[in-house]
């Protein structure tokens, strides 16, 4: 098996914009009780602070290890601020950043009458988030097992709130659609289902010549060492076939970026959009327009002519790869 460690190229020149003025910044990460992965959320915060020494990034974590948001956001206070930007670095919208991370920051109002917090988005399904994951599978293609014989396995963490696995299901299906591989299978690796276990059972229906294994993790952990593990047992028991497990996300530039938009956002500079991925208004960002307008009210063009005669031009799977992101 191997385990792919592949990077991005990614110049930050055009994509770190100047905040409106400075103010700290409270990086709230999930928390491990692995060494390795909590020292690479806060060296994360350090090289992405360093990026603009103006404001104080402060790292902290939600929960399994120190420092806490209460930490955190007492670090603030101590040092004079009253108006403080919170930017969870998490990848899905679940119960953590919903409920928990909410309360804390209701305490934190409550403890410190006047304390302004601005609590910006997680990263979330960002086309950002999917480019990267698409470059670097594009890095470990193979020399002589095409995609059409490759079957990718998206390992999402797991949480209890339904909105959250659906995103995973979702970017799975993102990455498939125009790759050519033969499917993204979706599993998780705690709490919901199908489990880990379950989706290595799927894998092993399509018959595959070669498997990648994509751990949708921001750092490495506990889980992801789990995720690894069972990459390695599965090429110990399946020798004939060629497993790659990719590492995590890890710290980049491109996170880098988007978590910079993700703070510019707490300024009230950007207005989200809640169709980041959609492929017409990627279109249009990228002065490829020809006929689609994206005003929020699609003009898709559909192929479902029933007349007689009528050929389906997305019948054949590969043909589908080529022509669905044009």
């Amino acid at each position: 098996m191997v385990v792919a460690h592949v990077h991005s190229v990614f110049d930050l020149s055009d994509h770190f914009p100047a905040l409106p003025y400075p103010r700290p910044l409270l990086l709230v990460g999930h928390g491990t009780r692995d060494a390795q992965g909590r020292a690479d959320f806060l060296r994360f915060a350090q090289e992405y602070a360093a990026l603009d020494p103006s404001r104080p990034v402060v790292p902290c974590f939600l929960e399994l290890t120190e420092p806490l948001i209460a930490q955190g956001i007492a670090t603030c206070v101590a040092a004079g601020w009253r108006d403080i930007s919170v930017v969870p670095l998490l990848l899905l919208a679940a119960r953590h950043l919903k409920l928990d991370i909410t309360r804390e920051l209701d305490r934190a109002r409550a403890q410190y009458p006047g304390l302004q917090i601005h609590y910006g988005r997680h990263l979330g399904l960002a086309p950002e988030i999917l480019a990267l994951w698409q470059e670097r599978l594009a890095q470990v293609d193979h020399p002589t097992i095409p995609r059409s014989e490759t079957v990718v396995l998206l390992v999402g963490r797991g949480a209890s709130d339904p909105d959250a696995n659906s995103d995973v299901f979702k970017l799975a299906r993102l990455l498939w659609e125009g790759s050519g591989y033969l499917t993204v299978e979706t599993c998780f690796v705690g709490i919901t289902h199908p489990r880990l276990e379950e989706g290595w059972r799927r894998v092993w229906l399509q018959r595959p010549k070669r498997v990648i294994v994509v751990p949708h993790f921001l750092f490495t952990g506990v889980l992801v060492q789990k995720i690894q593990a069972m990459a390695q047992q599965m090429q110990a028991e399946h020798p004939e076939v060629a497993i790659t497990c990719l590492s995590e996300l890890g710290i980049n530039p491109t996170l880098f970026a988007l978590v910079r938009q993700r703070e510019r956002e707490t300024f009230g500079t950007d207005m989200p959009m809640n169709c980041d991925v959609c492929k017409f208004r990627q279109m249009v960002l990228n002065g490829n327009i020809h006929d689609h307008s994206h005003d929020h009210h699609h003009s898709h063009h559909h192929d479902h002519d029933h007349h007689h005669g009528y050929t389906d031009p997305y019948r054949d799977i590969q043909e589908y790869h080529r022509r669905i992101w044009r």
